[in-house]
């Protein structure tokens, strides 16, 4: 088994039942087991200001898939929930679920690149990642702690949980 970190957000059609729906699906899927849950968080869009507040979470997997497996599921789970691809890079979405780290590898695939090409620089991310896993250390050696406090909260803020 490895542990994984997803992140999930959402900023359409009831953003906190989204990232809920999306704990239930994974949980449901052959060779995954959830195995910690961040709260959830609201925070500013990252792309055009003109769209809905997001709802963010991280949450912790032990899965026996290899990595583009994985990927194929939370792809489907995107699909299941009505979210439509577009060109549009950050705009708002149903769902959206992100590998963020697959054990300590480092992956550079066409449709897969771990760690998270963004996620040093997203307080969305770090935020709900440290509240589960405090003491990760990235691939690179760097420290989530550090990684942290190098990033502004941007208005981040705890709104619910995942339970």
């Amino acid at each position: 088994m490895t542990l994984v970190y997803l992140g999930l957000g959402s900023n359409l059609e009831q953003p906190d039942q989204q990232l809920k729906w999306a704990v239930q699906q994974l949980a449901k899927q052959p060779g995954i087991e959830i195995a910690a849950l961040s709260s959830i968080y609201q925070s500013r869009p990252m792309g055009p200001q003109d769209q809905p507040n997001y709802r963010n979470a991280v949450i912790a997997i032990e899965t026996q898939l290899e990595p583009l497996s994985l990927l194929d599921v939370t792809q489907k789970i995107e699909l299941d929930s009505g979210r439509v691809r577009k060109d549009e890079r950050w705009g708002a979405r149903v769902l959206d679920i992100d590998i963020l780290l697959f054990g300590q590898q480092t992956i550079n695939l066409p449709r897969l690149e771990v760690p998270h090409y963004g996620m040093k620089e997203r307080e969305f991310v770090l935020y709900p990642l440290a509240e589960i896993a405090e003491n990760l250390v990235l691939p690179d050696g760097q420290s989530l702690t550090e990684l942290v406090t190098s990033v502004a909260p941007n208005g981040i803020k705890i709104q619910g949980n995942l339970r």
